[in-house]
């Protein structure tokens, strides 16, 4: 009997797999977003908010073509990521310097930005000009968020998205084993953006805008993806940051990453030792990740 393979979290059969195959070979006039949707209407592939996974079949089935199990149709038109990808235009932005205390930015508005949002393309082009990392496109769930000051003058940026697929110090914390893992991880949420824009010298405003998004979080997840979150992750660059703002915010550090990329079969990648840094948003977290 052929083995099932977890890809993307939908485990897959071999009859899954001759599904894919049977369209490929029967409707050669189906394009990808065809396929991908007409996958997921036939597996109930759904968030919990009802939508399709579209995206996430889209992988899939990507994955899939990479393995030799099958072979996607031809792009009819350039990938809607590498569109998304490019280096977003110059947006009109005040950088007068910000200083002083917390209180003087108060009151403090902090905005989610589904899509088709005004803001959204000013986040992209704030963290695409000041964070290191740069911003390529959210694939699967993810939240952003920006914060303004009283005036109206953007001061911070956050991306929460797709948990790592595996880390041992959080994977231990938790006490889960591989299935419950690939059954829960989407309750698990990492911080993989966090910018307070250089011209902002405010002490304390880093901690205090991430205790107020970890307080809205959950209900906002629920609301766009139908699910709550139960643990929020991130992973601090040891040379680069010292973590202070999480610690203030009362996430627990629990140790490093081993310097290994999840590409690296071979263990001769090298990249950046992190800190891993929770936060648990449910008290009963190991019982909603461990069911």
């Amino acid at each position: 009997m052929e083995a099932e393979h977890v890809i993307q979290g939908r485990r897959l059969g071999p009859e899954d797999i001759g599904v894919v195959q049977h369209w490929l070979a029967t409707e050669p006039g189906w394009n990808r977003t065809r396929l991908s949707r007409e996958l997921c209407r036939c597996w109930g592939w759904r968030n919990g908010a009802g939508r399709l996974k579209d995206m996430a079949c889209r992988t899939l089935l990507l994955k899939l073509e990479r393995r030799g199990q099958i072979r996607l149709p031809a792009r009819q038109r350039p990938s809607p990521n590498a569109l998304r990808n490019r280096r977003a235009l110059d947006l009109p932005c005040d950088r007068t310097p910000i200083e002083g205390a917390l209180g003087d930015l108060q009151p403090l508005r902090i905005d989610p930005l589904g899509e088709g949002h005004p803001d959204l393309a000013l986040l992209r082009f704030l963290l695409q000009r000041h964070h290191y990392l740069g911003l390529r496109n959210s694939v699967g769930e993810n939240l952003k968020y920006l914060a303004r000051d009283r005036h109206g003058r953007p001061v911070a940026c956050l991306l929460f998205g797709s948990a790592a697929w595996k880390c041992r110090a959080r994977d231990l914390f938790i006490r889960w084993d591989t299935e419950q893992r690939q059954r829960n991880l989407h309750r698990i949420t990492n911080n993989t953006r966090f910018l307070i824009l250089p011209c902002v010298q405010v002490p304390h405003l880093a901690s205090w805008i991430l205790g107020r998004v970890l307080r809205r979080l959950s209900d906002d997840w629920q609301k766009k993806y139908g699910h709550p979150i139960a643990l929020v992750e991130t992973f601090v660059e040891q040379k680069r940051f010292a973590g202070t703002s999480y610690r203030a915010s009362n996430w627990i550090q629990l140790g490093s990453t081993t310097g290994r990329s999840r590409q690296d079969r071979r263990r001769t990648l090298q990249v950046p030792v992190k800190d891993v840094y929770l936060y648990p948003l449910d008290h009963r977290f190991r019982e909603v990740l461990s069911a």
